[in-house]
């Protein structure tokens, strides 16, 4: 039918922290798409004419692709805020900035140890420390006083990193941290965005979430 809109695309993965907070905000919103859940070692012709980087989460629609994965909170969530994650004091954009950065730099190197000298390994557990010590000083069971995009853009790297050594940070005293952080665990949403769904092929019937 002419002028008839398409169902956008969401090229997925589901262990990318990155493409996890885009489930995220999409699920929130409401916001219909079709997810198609691919290998980032065997990525298909599809995805890579789609996407300029190369990389997860990527949303094509009727205007264009958004190829960031901040980019595709936000659109979601201007489509739809229920939620009202967008209603966040400015703040809340410092502390995705500097998850983003330079804790998301410090996990890397925790994570990969093995590819980095012992100096910079320390130096990004330190990162690292100092950054969770500063949330367990703002968090109340959010970081402001409802759920935002900031929680929810900065908790599956948070995830991330706690699971690299889960008994070293149950040890910490950070107890909002914890609390915040296994509440989001045993979430219905977290594992609604961590469903496992078949690698997407060419062809395949729509995959439809939201």
């Amino acid at each position: 039918m002419t002028g008839q809109r398409m169902t956008p695309i969401l090229y997925s993965f589901r262990r990318c922290p990155y493409a996890m907070r885009a489930r995220l905000a999409v699920t929130s919103s409401g916001v219909r798409v079709e997810l198609r859940e691919i290998l980032l070692r065997d990525k298909p012709p599809a995805f890579l004419a789609a996407s300029p980087s190369g990389t997860v989460p990527c949303l094509v629609w009727d205007a264009g692709v958004v190829d960031e994965s901040l980019d595709v909170m936000r659109w979601a969530l201007r489509q739809a805020d229920p939620e009202r994650w967008l209603e966040m004091p400015e703040a809340g954009w410092s502390w995705i900035r500097r998850a983003d950065g330079p804790f998301k730099a410090a996990l890397d190197r925790v994570k990969y140890a093995s590819r980095h000298p012992a100096a910079e390994v320390e130096a990004g557990r330190a990162v690292a420390i100092g950054f969770f010590t500063d949330l367990e000083a703002q968090l109340g069971e959010w970081i402001f006083d409802h759920a935002s995009l900031a929680d929810f853009a900065i908790l599956p790297f948070v995830r991330q990193y706690v699971f690299i050594d889960k008994a070293w940070f149950d040890a910490q005293p950070w107890p909002k941290l914890q609390g915040w952080l296994a509440r989001f665990l045993a979430s219905e949403r977290f594992g609604a965005v961590m469903v496992k769904h078949p690698v997407w092929a060419e062809g395949d019937p729509p995959l439809i979430m939201g």
